[in-house]
């Protein structure tokens, strides 16, 4: 008999998937050695302009944005979920935002479906950074963890600042709900969760690098296969537009802003010098492709 949980569980992220009108399947494939990348869709987002642009020069700004063909008012970022098949693992990095964050997210589960997987397939959900559209899809509608077999890895910077019972009133009014919902997710997982630090090999060919600054822990991962690698930004390099322009620009939508921007440079100085490929969270499409260094800041190219 088909178990009544799973039958609402798979239901529910089905009729999402076709209220909001986004793919359900995978939206994007590549394999380097044994190992096999999708990146498939959580949906979207829709955000102010303000949330990234307020602290930049508005003069200097516009000018950049209307050339690039963005909106100033208005961000419609996809969220782009990676999921990793090597062996017997198969890992989600990120789990999207789930059913209480966005009207326009929430999809993971129904595009996961659409590879012939479900959640109880997943075998390890390794976190870029504990932000919601992140960390809040563990969690079914029964508020139980979603992936129900899986282990937990998250970077030990991050864990221990989202679990400091001090950083809900330290974060400000805007993001006392990401503190407040972060700790409260993350408490659920305790017992099955291991913690990683800059430079870890998470598993074969899977290395942890440090990318702190969006949130005070954030990591970024690399999957190398001999002479190949991919690049999993998660929001270290957080939109295909601004970021790359004037990636030494201030965000707003970054925690610590100093050191985001500083992070940004230096992922972009190795990402173009080594012509990684990339996998970003919130870039353009499917988030796969290179980044290329022009004369006026960078470029993301889409692979086709």
């Amino acid at each position: 008999m088909y178990p009544r949980r799973k039958f609402l569980k798979t239901g529910a992220a089905m009729a999402a998937g076709a209220m909001i009108g986004l793919p359900t399947s995978t939206r994007a494939q590549v394999s380097i050695g044994d190992a096999q990348i999708d990146v498939v869709s959580d949906g979207s987002l829709t955000l102010p302009g303000s949330f990234i642009f307020e602290p930049m020069p508005q003069d200097e700004l516009l000018p950049i944005l209307e050339r690039l063909g963005q909106s100033p008012e208005t961000l419609t970022p996809p969220c782009n979920v990676t999921l990793l098949r090597m062996g017997d693992r198969t890992v989600l990095f990120d789990a999207g935002s789930g059913a209480d964050f966005a009207p326009n997210s929430g999809i993971l589960l129904s595009s996961i479906e659409a590879l012939g997987l479900s959640a109880e397939d997943i075998t390890d959900v390794v976190f870029t950074h504990a932000h919601p559209d992140h960390l809040w899809g563990i969690l079914d509608d029964f508020d139980d963890p979603l992936f129900s077999n899986a282990s937990y890895m998250i970077g030990k910077v991050e864990w221990d600042y989202w679990m400091n019972p001090n950083t809900v009133d330290e974060i400000g009014n805007a993001r006392a709900s990401f503190a407040v919902g972060a700790k409260r997710r993350l408490e659920m997982i305790e017992d099955q969760i291991a913690f990683i630090n800059d430079g870890d090999e998470i598993m074969s060919g899977v290395s942890a690098r440090a990318s702190f600054g969006h949130t005070p822990g954030h990591l970024a991962f690399e999957v190398r296969q001999r002479s190949e690698a991919v690049m999993i930004l998660g929001d270290s390099i957080g939109n295909d537009h601004i970021a790359l322009a004037r990636p030494e620009w201030l965000s707003g939508s970054d925690q610590d802003p100093e050191t985001a921007a500083a992070t940004r440079l230096s992922l972009l100085d190795q990402i173009t010098a080594e012509k990684t490929r990339i996998v970003g969270f919130h870039l353009t499409g499917n988030g796969l492709g290179y980044i290329d260094k022009g004369a006026d800041g960078y470029t993301f190219v889409p692979e086709a």
